[in-house]
């Protein structure tokens, strides 16, 4: 553990060890980060990740946390949190916004609105950092994230600040080629529009997404990916799972397709349900579900 106490001493300010991760997930279960890492700067992340790479310490970024099953285990190495200023921030400059990589998509869509323009108000409801939005080009046949980014910069493998321009970025259906380690920032150009516009398609985006997702007070999260041509939450139903329950987990009563962790689950209950719900789809349809849910 000689290179864990070198992190504590060479970053005493932005590293917190055995910190609890369940928090900051919305699924709000599992173990500690055996090393938080908060950085305050560009340089200050470009020296954790150089470090870590010298050392060979894994490196997992931590978002809003919606779609991330922290196990009751906990995680070795670093968990980064873009969480400072210098990562969160949103400015406007006529059709252009900047946003940072871990500012929250909640914030770049009302921001945007706020000064009138329109384009990311039918993301309204997805719950996700704007790096995290962008890696899965997220969004539906309203529109998606990626039609509107011009550039993106990016911590590259050599741990330095660069911008993907326009002509080099890929997005496809819920995904891009933004592979690099860590997205900082972003530049997105938007269209002039009229605010009640706005706010009546932000309007139909939201309860459209909310009328499909468990209440906003309980600890959820989505479990499966649709498979092409199907629903996995269809698939839950026809196998007879609707409202299942292992421990202190369950699938929600609104969309089966989230699981839902009561008062007292563990991440283990948790894990023990989508391995049922899996095993249980498969007999039923012979589809093998993927995890939309990432186990850390």
């Amino acid at each position: 553990m000689t290179g864990m106490a070198t992190l504590l001493e060479s970053f005493p300010e932005i590293v917190k060890a055995d910190e609890p991760l369940g928090p900051f997930t919305l699924l709000r279960v599992g173990g500690k980060a055996e090393n938080l890492v908060q950085p305050r700067s560009i340089e200050e992340l470009a020296a954790v990740m150089k470090f870590a790479a010298a050392n060979k310490l894994p490196v997992r970024i931590l978002g809003i946390g919606s779609n991330v099953l922290v196990q009751d285990e906990g995680v070795s190495g670093i968990v980064l949190r873009l969480s400072a200023p210098a990562f969160t921030r949103v400015e406007v400059e006529a059709r252009r916004v900047r946003a940072g990589g871990g500012a929250a998509l909640s914030e770049l869509i009302s921001e945007s609105a706020r000064r009138n323009l329109g384009g990311l108000e039918t993301l309204v409801g997805i719950p996700a950092t704007v790096g995290g939005a962008l890696r899965v080009n997220a969004g539906d046949r309203s529109g998606e994230i990626g039609q509107y980014a011009r550039r993106v910069q990016v911590l590259d493998g050599r741990h330095i600040a660069v911008w993907r321009e326009h002509d080099e970025l890929r997005f496809g259906e819920h995904q891009s080629n933004l592979d690099d380690p860590v997205i900082l920032a972003a530049e997105f150009e938007l269209d002039i529009d009229k605010p009640d516009a706005i706010v009546k398609r932000m309007r139909r985006s939201w309860i459209t997404r909310m009328a499909a997702q468990p209440y906003s007070f309980e600890a959820a999260a989505r479990a499966f990916k649709d498979p092409r041509g199907l629903r996995a939450s269809a698939l839950i139903e026809q196998a007879g799972l609707g409202k299942t329950k292992v421990g202190k987990a369950a699938l929600s009563e609104r969309n089966a397709n989230y699981v839902v962790a009561g008062t007292g689950a563990s991440a283990r209950d948790v894990l023990r349900l989508l391995d049922l719900v899996r095993s249980k789809v498969r007999e039923s349809s012979g589809v093998q579900l993927e995890h939309d849910i990432t186990i850390w």
